[in-house]
């Protein structure tokens, strides 16, 4: 189970009054890496990957943001991909971080990429891991994680509040959650059942506040993100499982490398969506922290 602490529930109050919450794991002085999320996920999210030890092995200090709506973040009327890397670089200037590194996961990967586009100049090495891809890349609506994003507005808050409802019954969210896995994924979970666990209270974090983050977080997948992937021309790490990653299919990992002009991607056919971060996070903070 994950242990909280200050240190994991920390808010910054930016110029216009909105809030964002955030937190920070592995080495206090060390190379700074912002983590985006997965969808729906939180500044919690950091706990599936049990990489406390690693992050401070490779001298890196971890900063999780909640995206607006999300965990302790306000909601911000309006938001688009592309408004993201300014909130990002108002929690770096507080925390006094001049140049960082980012990891983005799954749902993250947009906004990842959405910052190495917009400010390209204060990052050190973008990875983008099992990372969502745009609505038009192949096999992009055919993997589990736009089973929310991919339905009408209507139907789509339907499902999250059902999912909120699910949650209040943790008992049977986790043994339905056990057995989405499949491939490397449930393997992985059969030795570390606590991702379960974890998954279950990031999610519960995700919907603090109700389903209004959530819901237009899911929104922004499916829009155009403000931006072309041909556009991006700072380089990009990319690491996508294969056929296991049921999540997002290789495909859509392999259309982004394609698209990315300056990028170099890594696919393991033995990996899956969440295996892929779990059992290589060593080699991506060496990467980052460097």
């Amino acid at each position: 189970m994950m242990k909280q602490s200050d240190s994991t529930n920390q808010i910054i109050t930016l110029e216009n009054g909105r809030k964002l919450g955030f937190a920070e794991f592995g080495r206090p002085e060390g190379v700074p890496v912002f983590f985006f999320h997965g969808f729906p996920g939180s500044r919690l999210d950091w706990f599936l990957f049990n990489a406390e030890e690693t992050a401070v092995e490779m001298n890196a200090r971890i900063i999780v943001v909640d995206r607006p709506g999300m965990g302790l973040s306000d909601f911000q009327s309006g938001r688009m991909i592309l408004d993201w890397p300014a909130d990002v670089i108002e929690v770096a200037d507080v925390l006094q971080i001049n140049r960082f590194s980012l990891l983005a996961a799954s749902g993250g990967a947009p906004y990842g990429l959405a910052c190495a586009h917009k400010i390209p100049d204060r990052l050190k090495a973008t990875a983008i891991v099992s990372g969502m891809g745009p609505a038009d890349a192949p096999g992009a609506k055919d993997g589990s994680s736009w089973s929310i994003p991919g339905k009408p507005s209507l139907l789509r808050r339907v499902l999250l509040t059902m999912l909120v409802q699910g949650l209040k019954k943790p008992e049977r969210m986790l043994s339905q959650t056990k057995d989405s896995f499949s491939g490397p994924d449930a393997a992985l979970i059969e030795v570390h059942p606590e991702i379960a666990d974890v998954i279950i209270e990031s999610w519960g974090e995700a919907f603090r506040a109700g389903i209004g983050g959530v819901n237009h977080d899911a929104g922004l997948y499916t829009r155009s993100w403000g931006f072309q992937l041909q556009d991006v021309t700072a380089p990009v790490h990319l690491w996508h499982g294969g056929q296991g990653d049921g999540n997002v299919l290789a495909s859509v990992g392999r259309y982004v490398a394609d698209s990315l002009p300056n990028c170099k991607a890594t696919f393991l056919e033995d990996e899956g969506h969440f295996s892929m971060i779990y059992n290589h996070m060593e080699d991506i903070l060496s990467l980052l922290a460097a």
